[in-house]
């Protein structure tokens, strides 16, 4: 078990570098990893079982993998435990500094999606394990498409809330000639109807000065 954290740890010298190793059948594997507080882990792993048929190791979908990890260092206190796929990844951040184990454990997965448990897997295991400890440069080159996907969808939304914004000012603009086109024709609209008050009151004036002084004419009055 030591010499397989000694080879892991070289390994992980090389960042470029992923480790594979043996397991064979459901044997649960080790290793010790030293960290420091606050040390943020993140590990892709890939488990493939050997095929007599093709000669060659190759994924299958009934075998999964569990994952834990544990600190040494406080009575062995878990901090991950963590069923999965074949192929997956993991991550978690060391709240304490110390030494912590790392193990995983192939083992056969129900058709409902649960697991049979660790009895049910036959045969040699190729574990495929590439760990990025405490180094940013090579988290983010591991997961640079998912974070590509993610700058792009910020990006398309945040497009999207340009449109809508430009799309909002145009029409308040758009409200706002409407409203001084209503208020321009409502106010001609009051003064047309004051001017024919005005020229309907002035002719009635006229009109009875008129027959006024038409009856006066015709002593009528």
């Amino acid at each position: 078990m030591w010499r397989l954290s000694l080879l892991l740890a070289a390994a992980l010298a090389i960042p470029s570098q992923a480790l594979y190793f043996f397991i064979d059948g459901a044997t649960q594997k080790c290793f010790f990893e030293e960290l420091p507080k606050d040390t943020l882990v993140v590990g892709h792993y890939d488990a493939q079982i050997w095929d007599d048929n093709t000669k060659t190791y190759k994924a299958n979908p009934d075998v999964g993998v569990f994952i834990t990890v544990e600190e040494v260092f406080d009575n062995n206190h878990r901090v991950i435990s963590q069923r999965g796929s074949a192929t997956g990844r993991f991550t978690f951040s060391a709240a304490d500094s110390g030494e912590h184990r790392l193990c995983f454990t192939p083992q056969n997965v129900a058709s409902s999606g649960g697991f049979f448990g660790s009895s049910g897997v036959h045969g040699t295991v190729k574990f495929t394990l590439d760990l990025a400890i405490g180094e940013t440069s090579k988290i983010e080159s591991t997961d640079k498409g998912k974070i590509d996907d993610i700058v792009q969808k910020v990006r398309d939304l945040n497009s999207r809330l340009q449109d809508i914004r430009r799309e909002q000012v145009f029409q308040r603009e758009r409200e706002a000639e409407f409203r001084d086109q209503s208020e321009s024709t409502n106010a001609r609209a009051v003064r047309w109807t004051l001017i024919q008050l005005v020229v309907l009151g002035v002719t009635c004036a006229w009109q009875l000065s008129h027959l006024r002084a038409f009856f006066i004419k015709q002593k009528l009055t």
